[in-house]
């Protein structure tokens, strides 16, 4: 007697579910690769753009964070009394952050882009835990060589992160004996983590192979990422509303249309600190605050650095 034929999953549907079903062993495994990927970009080429580019005086600097390993930054020289060091968004690189120097550095402003390690033209360090200290040292280091090594002991300085430096810049004031004059937030730091992460992965800021796109094996990957991504960062967050965080100036920024980092979420941890002040980008989305209304940003942020800074 021959055996029934099986009939072919004709539903598109169903088809996407039945495979993805199938995928779920690999599932947390992927998740899992995914929280290291987070941190740990795969290196690209290095993105267009040098502050030459822009009319900007430049001097390379390379600042040690270990044996052999360094953070590269540039530092565009302008006032020695005012310093503002610009971060970059997760997997981009301080290419990214050049209109903003360009901006700041036309108000008089001395500017220091860097890469985070990782990142960029910055050493790889391929651990695994303490990445919140480890990436939160990368600002410390940047401020300490330009207070030390370069002169500007005596300057006010603010530091100015974007998504995910913002919370590395933030994380460092939690560090003995780092302090700034002022910090500037673009598009974030938000009140919780995972959820940022999970819209994060929605955006398609990291890379889901089509097996694992649909459900059940999405949810599986996004909860791996959403807890083990902030294990890996071993950072208390929110950081406490006390000491530091209760005498320097803040302003967050967020964009109207930001999916990734909503302003509820800014403004969230915003209300925990006296000094804060928030402003919300029309019509901005994530990181585009700029490009959507150059002449209304920079304003909003020299205004902020003007009363910081002096």
């Amino acid at each position: 007697m021959p055996e029934p034929r099986q009939m072919p999953v004709r539903n598109p549907a169903l088809k996407s579910r039945v495979l993805s079903a199938a995928a779920l062993p690999l599932a947390p495994l992927y998740g899992a690769s995914l929280a290291y990927r987070a941190f740990h970009p795969r290196r690209r080429a290095q993105d267009d753009g040098h502050p030459r580019d822009y009319g900007l005086p430049v001097t390379e600097l390379k600042i040690p964070f270990a044996a052999r390993k360094y953070v590269h930054a540039w530092l565009c020289p302008g006032s020695g009394q005012k310093v503002v060091v610009l971060g970059h968004s997760m997997g981009m690189s301080k290419t990214r952050s050049l209109g903003h120097a360009k901006f700041l550095h036309d108000a008089g402003y001395t500017v220091c882009l860097f890469d985070h390690r990782n990142h960029g033209a910055s050493s790889v360090d391929r651990a695994l835990l303490g990445l919140g200290d480890r990436f939160a040292s990368d600002v410390t280091a940047v401020v300490s060589h330009l207070r030390g090594s370069q002169g500007y002991g005596q300057a006010r300085l603010a530091v100015y992160g974007f998504s995910f430096s913002c919370f590395s810049s933030m994380w460092a004031l939690t560090h003995e004996g780092f302090a700034v004059d002022a910090l500037v937030c673009d598009s974030g730091p938000g009140h919780d983590v995972p959820p940022l992460l999970r819209k994060y992965l929605e955006a398609g800021m990291l890379p889901v192979p089509a097996l694992l796109s649909g459900e059940p094996s999405l949810s599986v990957v996004k909860g791996v990422l959403c807890s083990l991504a902030p294990a890996l960062v071993r950072a208390q967050w929110p950081p406490p509303a006390s000491g530091k965080f209760a005498e320097i100036p803040l302003l967050f920024m967020s964009g109207e249309r930001d999916a990734i980092v909503p302003p509820s979420s800014v403004d969230a941890l915003a209300e925990r600190y006296a000094q804060a002040e928030t402003h919300v980008l029309p019509n901005a989305e994530h990181l585009l605050g700029l490009e959507t209304d150059p002449e209304a940003y920079a304003n909003v942020v020299l205004d902020f650095l003007k009363r910081a800074l002096g």
